[in-house]
């Protein structure tokens, strides 16, 4: 059986590094890289031993499938004509830049039977595949996703960019219909949102507060969990999952101090979390995300499953994402019109630190 030929069209930040793992793997033949910086496409070709494009038109002609790693806002434009030919594509997240071009990608590659995958990389975090091992029906969540400015993604803003991430992770958790979004975001680098906050409840009772910043001095990707069975804290940068459940005698009886006698409720804040709650912290496997969500894949094509995240998936965190964005720009910080959305945040009343010699003096 001959190998698939593949293409990775944008090969910047991450798109070379689909690259260079694609071009590890013995059933793939990569034909080729695209990118408009053609210095940057002959670089990665050349380090790759692969051929260099400066444009993603001839892999039409030369590919079975692809990755498409070109900035959000093109994901569309260039994914629909690879759609519209039958070639099947991992299309990084999010899907698109607007529900309906989502819609339209999902759409095409139905029509013209393709197989779509969206980069939803943090489904492949082990972390999380350790969570979904576990019985937890939550019923709060509350995910934050930090990071400093890297310069990168300036085409959307930071729910498209960061907050899609747990957007897609509630969705697959909840299991049910999202009844109502409220949200709330700041600009600080530019015309779109930097910081972001939204609140969702689902139709089943689970409510969802989501945090993303990509101007915080330090990463940080962390997910709480609360539901019947106890609590579950996912941090996705050292993949570690923490789970707290009460013990079995709490589990039969509860636990009531106002019902214990006084030496037991003395000792309660001592023996909180090593007599009546047990707690177990899972270390995740050591696997590279990237390469998983690729084989994952390959795999899909190969046997006609449904990759882990489909098409449809990315849809609807791209329509969830959408919601978001049209609740934050209505917000009003004073209550007015003339303060409403990401830039209309009233101007400073003034600085926070004291001038110096009144510190001192302090």
């Amino acid at each position: 059986m001959s190998n698939l030929k593949m293409a990775v069209v944008g090969v910047g930040h991450l798109g070379k590094e689909h690259a260079r793992i694609l071009s590890t793997m013995r059933e793939v033949d990569l034909v080729g890289v695209a990118d408009v910086n053609a210095e940057q496409a002959q670089a990665v070709a050349k380090r790759l031993g692969t051929q260099a494009f400066s444009d993603y038109w001839p892999l039409l002609n030369l590919v079975d499938a692809a990755c498409i790693v070109v900035p959000t806002t093109a994901h569309e434009p260039v994914a629909a004509e690879f759609l519209k030919r039958g070639i099947s594509l991992l299309v990084e997240k999010p899907l698109a830049a607007t529900a309906q071009a989502a819609a339209r990608l999902d759409e095409l590659a139905q029509q013209n039977d393709a197989l779509l995958q969206v980069g939803h990389i943090e489904r492949f975090n082990p972390a999380f595949e350790e969570l979904q091992r576990r019985p937890l029906q939550p019923k709060y969540i509350r995910a934050e996703r930090l990071g400093p400015f890297t310069g990168r993604s300036t085409d959307i803003g930071v729910v498209l960019d960061l907050m899609v991430h747990d957007l897609d992770l509630i969705l697959t958790l909840a299991g049910s219909e999202v009844e109502s979004v409220e949200a709330m975001g700041v600009s600080v680098f530019g015309k779109n949102e930097d910081l972001a906050t939204a609140r969702l409840r689902f139709a089943n009772g689970i409510v969802a507060d989501v945090s993303a910043s990509r101007a915080h001095r330090s990463p940080l990707r962390h997910m709480h969990l609360w539901g019947p069975e106890g609590y579950a804290g996912v941090d996705f940068g050292q993949r570690r999952v923490t789970l707290v459940q009460p013990a079995a005698h709490v589990r039969a009886h509860g636990l009531d101090p106002a019902k214990l006698d006084p030496a037991s409720r003395s000792r309660l804040k001592d023996e909180l979390f090593t007599r009546h709650f047990e707690t177990l912290v899972v270390d995740g496997q050591n696997h590279d995300q990237l390469t998983a969500e690729l084989r994952d894949f390959l795999h899909a094509l190969a046997t006609g499953k449904p990759p882990r995240v489909t098409g449809h998936d990315g849809l609807r965190a791209v329509t969830l994402a959408e919601r978001v964005l049209g609740s934050l720009r209505q917000h009003s910080w004073t209550g007015h019109p003339d303060a409403i959305g990401p830039n209309g945040m009233p101007m400073p009343a003034g600085p926070l630190f004291l001038p110096a010699v009144q510190q001192d003096v302090a």
